[in-house]
């Protein structure tokens, strides 16, 4: 007996006396087959939510069971290409459709036609478990595809195809399973995107994913399996944040969630992308990327089901002893398409009309991040970063209070400082990072031991300078003694010298460690060689007349990223300064 529809309320669909369906199953609607999955059962109807848009269904129209749960394809071809929010490719869908996506676009997932070539790792009479690599395949020019074995499956080979060339969908080996049935293992296995794959065991956080971006790698850093959120208005630079942490971080590959935000700034993700080349690799940035382009104006239910296609490639990628870094923009239009859907649903709305398992579902998403050992062995890590767009930059509100119960950093930028073209506009003394302490000891041994010191002396500096700020709005600068007006002198320093980054200048765009750890150093010793000349009397009036504080801020500029031995000039230009500032004033 096929099922038929009922109600049609936007994207949720219900059906009637729909005895042969389960809850999470993926569903076909209508006569165009729309995709859709089961979101709640009762004894009389059963609710869909339809991840493409409605318009034109009608009563009566059929549903169609799939009996499996909404599940993606993992194989050779992810890498480099831009799917929808239901892991459909775009490029495949703008050449049967061209550039504006049909309400219904049967396309699939991956490519099968093309062959590559594929080395077998497998013989017959081999034990294999889950997990376990089976073929290797070169994806791109950056990765290798590491085929394995469903986590769900083991047992022996009994056949194993030769080195060479073949489509995702050929047989590379067959796998007899506990209970004598045969398996036909190929490049490509499905997931439910709801469902986490599954790991040996967790880790704590032990390493820093380093960004290249001075205030996130010295001052707020995030452990590579971390997770992290970046709120803000709009204009304070949530999307160019993760753009270059996106562009620059050391994490192996990429994966960028465009939820519900505008076309243009998709566009200019794939514009900047497909020009840049990755620096450690020097192929194409592109070449360990993925991108799901899912913008404000694509079907709403979709947009809540990339936020978990997004998670299920990154784990997918995780297993093959990867690292993998998820730049989720933004959470927010995740979660308003998840207060569409409550309100559709009629469930009673919680603060601000959000549902009230808005905070589940983050924790739920967020808790898919860590560093972790694979079930064959390898260690792979996956790391969240998602941007919160508060209206109003309103911090107070649902979506940022929930996240930050389930993120250890807190990157929160401020429309002050964006408004004084500060770039990045991460406000020093309402961010925070819980990973300070497990990453001491990487920091130590890779950086260098003064270090931790140093950047806790960098953020004393810049609280002073908070507090100092309020007594100067009132009564002024020049009433300050010249110890405080030194602090406020070296706060300037670590803001426009350290803290603000040009995205655009090469130098700048991204600053390895070993040159960061270098300017905080010099930075301190500037600090160190003034407060000296003060504590003998000299007058901040005095200090300021060499011009030692714009060289210092112009470091960043002037002094290549890979030249660390140009430091030493600039010490001896502190010292220089010191000597000159005795000589001249006795």
């Amino acid at each position: 007996m096929t099922d038929k529809i009922y109600g049609i309320n936007g994207p949720i669909v219900t059906v009637k006396d729909a005895a042969n369906l389960r809850m999470g199953e993926m569903v076909y609607v209508g006569d165009a087959r729309l995709v859709g999955e089961v979101i709640r059962l009762s004894s009389r109807l059963t609710t869909i939510e339809v991840y493409e848009e409605t318009s034109g269904l009608k009563p009566g129209e059929p549903v169609e069971s799939t009996g499996a749960p909404l599940s993606i394809e993992l194989g050779p071809g992810i890498l480099s290409s831009i799917f929808d929010g239901i892991e459909r490719p775009l490029s495949e869908i703008e050449k049967s459709a061209g550039f504006y996506i049909p309400r219904i676009a049967v396309v699939k997932n991956l490519d099968e036609t093309v062959k590559r070539p594929a080395t077998v790792l497998v013989k017959k009479g081999d034990r294999v478990f889950p997990g376990t690599v089976i073929a290797e395949v070169p994806e791109t020019d950056a990765i290798v595809h590491k085929v394995m074995v469903p986590p769900d499956m083991e047992g022996v080979i009994t056949w194993a195809a030769p080195d060479g060339d073949y489509t995702i969908r050929e047989k590379l080996a067959v796998l007899q399973l506990p209970d004598g049935t045969e398996k036909d293992l190929t490049m490509v296995q499905r997931w439910p995107i709801r469902v986490p794959r599954p790991v040996n065991r967790r880790y704590p956080a032990a390493q820093p994913l380093l960004t290249g971006q001075r205030i996130f790698d010295t001052l707020f850093p995030i452990a590579k399996g971390g997770t992290a959120a970046i709120p803000g208005g709009f204009g304070t630079g949530k999307t160019m944040s993760q753009h270059q942490i996106a562009k620059w971080s050391d994490a192996d590959i990429i994966l960028y969630i465009g939820c519900g935000e505008r076309g243009n700034e998709m566009t200019d993700v794939l514009t900047e992308f497909a020009k840049l080349v990755d620096p450690r690799t020097e192929k194409p940035l592109l070449a360990r990327t993925v991108l799901i382009a899912n913008t404000s104006n694509m079907p709403v239910a979709a947009r809540e089901a990339s936020i978990y296609t997004g998670v299920t490639l990154a784990e997918y990628y995780r297993d093959m002893g990867y690292h993998v870094a998820i730049m989720a923009d933004s959470t927010s239009r995740w979660a308003e398409a998840l207060r569409e859907l409550s309100g559709r649903l009629e469930e009673m709305p919680a603060e601000e009309g959000f549902p009230a398992y808005l905070a589940s579902r983050l924790s739920a998403f967020y808790e898919r991040a860590g560093m972790v050992s694979n079930l064959n062995g390898t260690e792979g890590s996956v790391t969240i970063i998602g941007a919160v767009s508060p209206q109003g930059g309103d911090f107070s509100e649902p979506v940022t209070q929930n996240t930050k119960r389930f993120v250890r950093c807190f990157w929160g930028l401020d429309k002050a400082l964006a408004y004084a073209r500060h770039y990045p506009a991460v406000n020093w003394l309402t961010s925070y990072s819980e990973y300070m302490d497990d990453l001491a000891p990487w920091y130590q041994t890779n950086v260098g031991r003064d270090f931790l010191g140093n950047r806790a002396r960098m953020i004393a500096i810049l609280t002073q300078e908070a507090s100092l700020n309020e007594i100067v709005k009132l009564i002024g600068a020049d009433v300050l003694p010249d110890d405080q007006k030194l602090t406020l002198e070296i706060a300037r320093v670590i803001r426009l010298g350290f803290l603000q980054q040009n995205a655009f200048h090469p130098q700048d765009t991204c600053v390895p460690m070993a040159k960061q750890a270098a300017m905080l150093s010099l930075i301190c010793e500037l600090y160190d060689t003034c407060r000296s000349l003060i504590t003998m009397g000299m007058p901040m009036s005095v200090l300021k007349e060499s011009d030692i504080f714009e060289r210092i801020i112009a470091i960043k500029y002037d002094v290549d990223n890979d030249d660390t031995e140009a430091f030493a000039k600039y010490r001896a230009e502190i010292q220089a300064f010191y000597d000159d500032v005795l000589q001249r004033n006795g």
